[in-house]
């Protein structure tokens, strides 16, 4: 892990998407964080000491999907399926597919594996998975702020995490896209599909992967855009943000291995992505954060 002072820091952007925005201050305490994002290594290290069983490996709860077949509510998730041609950006559904079977051991499904990705980013876990990883090691998923603040790597208000330039002097800095997509992948320096865990260059504080390879669970509820937190002297809660998603999703920082200029072009530190807490992907991973002062139950290290 890495630590990181407490500070002040100039979050979000108003050059790409809308709910990046506005640019605002925010201040975040003190905490480590994980230099990388857990593998497949390290997950298959909990699940063994633990018997955890992911959302991906269990099957769909009838209740929640009455409308669905016994069939259909076999174990699975979500499996990024590259279409034959140019297809409407539009529809997800164009390359996305839920694939039976699949799951982190499986993450395109049945005959697919990781025996040769131990050092790669653990995917296909829940918000759930992501969180019973972390009690397990006695640390705690990210706050949105956290993960952006880490992401920028000291560079304020920087559109990438490494400067102006998407690509400086010609070198390729993050897992992104290669290509046309979602038919066209040329590969991130030879990697199509996850990478193994700095493969890329470090920021400033010497983490790796926060931009581009996966998104990266937090535990922050999404916002349709962001809001300012003005502290209300009198005021004993909070009140709800006229910016709330009615959905209530999580947010997703960093971008991944599918994120292309033309459609999501979600590699900077003030990107950011809904996510419902029980999807479980191809390119939806997660790190770690330890914060001074708090006790969390251990057994793993």
């Amino acid at each position: 892990m890495v630590g990181l002072p407490g500070a002040a820091f100039l979050m979000g952007s108003n050059a790409f998407y809308p709910e990046e925005g506005p640019v605002h201050e925010r201040h975040v305490e003190a905490f480590e964080i994980d230099v990388h994002p857990v593998t497949n290594e390290q997950f298959a290290r909990f699940v063994e000491e633990t018997g955890y069983l992911t959302t991906a490996e269990r099957p769909l709860d009838p209740r929640q999907f009455p409308d669905l077949t016994a069939d259909e509510l076999t174990p699975g998730a979500l499996a990024f399926t590259p279409s034959s041609g140019p297809v409407d950006l539009g529809d997800w559904r164009q390359w996305w597919r839920w694939q039976p079977g699949a799951s982190w051991r499986h993450p395109q499904g049945p005959g697919s594996g990781i025996e040769e990705k131990a050092d790669h980013p653990v995917v296909q876990v829940s918000y759930a998975d992501a969180t019973a990883y972390a009690t397990w090691v006695g640390k705690s998923l990210p706050t949105e702020e956290e993960l952006e603040y880490a992401a920028r790597g000291g560079l304020e208000g920087a559109t990438y995490a490494w400067g102006e330039d998407a690509r400086p002097g010609g070198r390729l800095m993050a897992n992104t896209w290669q290509g046309r997509f979602p038919y066209d992948n040329r590969g991130a320096d030879g990697w199509v599909g996850t990478s193994p865990v700095g493969s890329f260059p470090a920021n400033g504080y010497g983490l790796v992967d926060l931009i581009g390879n996966v998104w990266e669970w937090t535990t922050s509820d999404y916002t349709l855009r962001h809001e300012e937190r003005v502290r209300h002297c009198c005021a004993p809660t909070a009140p709800r943000s006229r910016y709330a998603d009615p959905q209530g999703r999580r947010v997703l920082k960093g971008g991944s291995h599918l994120c292309a200029p033309e459609y999501c072009l979600r590699y900077r530190p003030a990107a950011r992505s809904p996510q419902s807490e029980d999807t479980s992907t191809t390119h939806i991973g997660f790190r770690c954060v330890r914060r001074p002062g708090r006790t969390e139950r251990s057994t793993g290290t």
